[in-house]
């Protein structure tokens, strides 16, 4: 599974981007079958004024359903990244859990096709 990192406003370290590599491997990797591609932007919202604005935004492409999007704001770089994927992992395991709610192989509309009543065809033999 390929993470992209980016970071807006500061210079990525290796640190950080082996932290999130590692905590997103614990929270997604059960599910890589199904995920796509992972984004994630850091960023630092007020630059060096310091308060609560280091931003992690995650977005992870699920096969078959909507982009499961999570944006986290801290104090801490670190934090910011811990709760995003955290949050990160429950919403991918709700979008899977409906993805497996659903009948495998068929979509919403060949269930509701198949639901109509069909006359029965002439039924005519013949004999030879």
């Amino acid at each position: 599974m390929h993470i992209d990192t980016q970071a807006r406003g500061f210079e990525l370290s290796a640190e950080v981007r082996d932290h999130v590599q590692r905590r997103l491997g614990f929270s997604i990797d059960w599910a890589h079958d199904r995920v796509n591609s992972v984004s994630v932007v850091l960023s630092d919202i007020n630059g060096p004024r310091g308060g609560k604005d280091k931003r992690c935004r995650i977005q992870v492409a699920v096969a078959g359903a909507a982009d499961v999007r999570i944006d986290d704001t801290q104090a801490d770089l670190y934090l910011a990244i811990d709760r995003a994927v955290d949050r990160a992992g429950r919403a991918l395991a709700r979008q899977v859990a409906r993805q497996r709610q659903r009948q495998p192989g068929r979509s919403r509309d060949a269930r509701a096709a198949l639901s109509v009543a069909v006359p029965p065809a002439d039924l005519t033999t013949t004999t030879v």
